[in-house]
C-alpha cells in the first residue's frame, strides 16, 4: 500500500470467511481487480483456482511437509495461468530454524523420491515428524554457529555415502549369486541346447532332397508327399484339438509333430520335437503352413549359431562377475572420514552429550580444532582423546569446589 497499491486490492484470505465470499474473491483475483492475495497454505492450498493472472509467489516460512510446498506452487504453476513465466520467492533468515525446517523437507522429500521412483530406497527410516531437537542443536542454531551447516551438509554426505556402500553391498551380494548359481545354470542349458542342435542339425542334413513336392509328411495316420494335401490334413488335424491339450498327429523329416491350441491368442502351433523342440504358428493357408514348417526346420543352424554367440557372452559375464566379485567400497575412506569428523563435530556441539557446554570447555575445544601451530596436525581420534580430558577435567574441578564448599 505505500507503494501505491490500492488497499481494497490487497486481500487476506481469511477475510473471505463463507464460501459465497471466497468464490466472489476468487473471481475477483482471476479478473486481475484483486492484486495481493495473503494466506496460509490450508487456505490457499488445494482448490484455489486463483491462477489467471498471478506472477509472483512468496513463500514467507518452510511448511512441514513436502506436499504443502507442491500445493503452493501448484497455484500458480499450472494450466491456465496467462502468464509464460512466473517468479517464485523462498525467503530465510541466517541463523535460525529455517535451515533446520528446509532440511527436514529435504529429508522427507528424499525418501518419498526413493519409494515412488523404486531407485535405491534404503531399508529404513526414522520417523521424522517424532524427531525432537537438542538444546546444543537449539543452542547452535540460534547463535548462528557455522558448525551446525558443516553438521547438516555432513548428515546428507553420510546418507548419500551409505546408500550408495548399501547399493554396492547389494552389487556384490548379486555377484556372488550370479557366480555360484545363475551363470553356471545359464551355461550348462545353453551347452545341454548346442549339443541338442548339433545332432538335430546334422539329422537336417541326412536328408535326402526331394525334387518334387514335399519330404513324406504323416499326419494322423496318412502320409502326404504333396504341399497343398499335406496343408489341408494339417487344417482338418486342427478341429479335432481341444483346448488345454496336445495331440501327437504325425511325423516330418524325422521330427514327430504334436498340435496345441492357445486360447489366450486364439491361434494353433505345431511343434516339431526331436532333440530340440521348434514351434510353428499354423495359419490358414495350405501351402504357406507347410513353408512355415520347413522355414523353422532350415532355422536350425542360424539357432546353433546365436546359441553358440550366447554362451560365450555368459562366459564372458562370469569372468568379469568373478573379477569384481569381492571389490571393497570404493568410497570406504571417504565414508570413515566424514563419519568420524561428525562424531568431531557432535562432541564439539555437545549433541550428543547431556547437557549444554560452557563457554571455557567451548573455548578449549575451539582451541584443540584450530590448533595450527603445532607442525603436526593432530588427527581427529586425538581431537576427540582431547574433548574427553577437557571434559573431565571440569568435571574433576566441579567436583574439588563442591567439596571444598562442604569442608567450608
Amino acid at each position: 500500500m505505500a507503494n501505491g497499491v490500492p488497499k481494497e486490492e490487497v486481500v487476506f484470505i481469511h477475510e473471505a470467511d463463507s464460501e459465497t465470499k471466497k468464490k466472489e474473491l476468487f473471481s475477483k483475483i482471476r479478473k486481475g481487480q484483486v492484486r495481493v492475495l495473503i494466506g496460509s497454505t490450508a487456505k490457499c492450498g488445494a482448490g484455489t483456482n486463483i491462477q489467471d493472472k498471478l506472477i509472483a509467489l512468496h513463500h514467507l516460512d518452510c511448511p512441514w511437509r513436502p506436499s504443502d510446498l507442491a500445493q503452493r506452487e501448484g497455484r500458480i504453476i499450472r494450466q491456465g495461468n496467462e502468464n509464460s513465466k512466473v517468479e517464485v520467492f523462498r525467503y530465510m533468515t541466517e541463523s535460525t530454524f529455517d535451515a533446520y525446517l528446509y532440511q527436514t523437507i529435504e529429508n522427507k522429500q528424499r525418501f518419498i523420491s526413493q519409494i515412488m521412483s523404486s531407485k535405491s530406497p534404503v531399508r529404513s527410516c526414522e520417523d521424522v515428524d517424532e524427531a525432537t531437537l537438542s538444546y546444543a542443536e537449539v543452542k547452535a542454531l540460534c547463535a548462528g554457529n557455522p558448525l551446525i551447516k558443516e553438521k547438516m551438509d555432513l548428515d546428507v554426505a553420510v546418507t548419500k555415502l551409505k546408500v550408495s556402500k548399501a547399493n554396492h553391498t547389494s552389487q556384490q551380494y548379486n555377484l556372488e549369486d550370479s557366480v555360484r548359481k545363475h551363470f553356471p545354470e545359464r551355461i550348462a542349458k545353453t551347452e545341454q541346447r548346442i549339443t541338442g542342435l548339433e545332432h538335430d542339425l546334422a539329422h537336417m542334413k541326412a536328408q535326402p532332397v526331394v525334387s518334387e513336392g514335399i519330404s513324406p509328411m504323416t499326419v494322423m495316420n496318412m502320409t502326404y508327399t504333396d504341399k497343398e494335401d499335406a496343408g489341408k490334413a494339417l487344417l482338418l488335424a486342427c478341429k479335432s484339438v481341444k483346448a488345454k491339450e496336445s495331440i501327437d498327429i504325425g511325423s516330418y523329416k524325422g521330427f514327430d509333430m504334436s498340435l496345441r491350441y492357445d486360447s489366450f491368442t486364439q491361434e494353433f502351433h505345431l511343434d516339431l520335437q526331436r532333440e530340440m523342440t521348434y514351434t510353428v504358428t499354423l495359419g490358414t493357408s495350405e501351402t504357406g503352413n507347410i513353408l512355415r514348417i520347413d522355414n523353422a526346420l532350415d532355422s536350425i543352424e542360424k539357432r546353433l549359431e546365436n546359441s553358440r554367440e550366447q554362451l560365450a557372452t555368459l562366459n564372458e559375464q562370469l569372468e568379469t562377475a568373478k573379477s569384481e566379485l569381492g571389490k571393497p567400497f570404493p568410497q570406504e575412506d571417504e565414508l570413515q572420514e566424514k563419519l568420524a569428523r561428525l562424531a568431531e563435530l557432535n562432541a564439539i556441539l555437545d549433541i550428543d552429550g547431556n547437557g549444554v557446554e560452557n563457554a571455557d570447555i567451548a573455548a578449549e575445544k575451539k582451541a584443540v580444532v584450530n590448533d595450527k601451530a603445532s607442525d603436526r596436525k593432530p588427527s581427529i581420534l586425538d581431537r576427540i582423546k582431547d574433548i574427553k580430558e577437557c571434559q573431565a577435567k571440569k568435571s574433576e574441578l566441579s567436583t574439588v569446589k563442591s567439596k571444598t564448599n562442604e569442608i567450608s
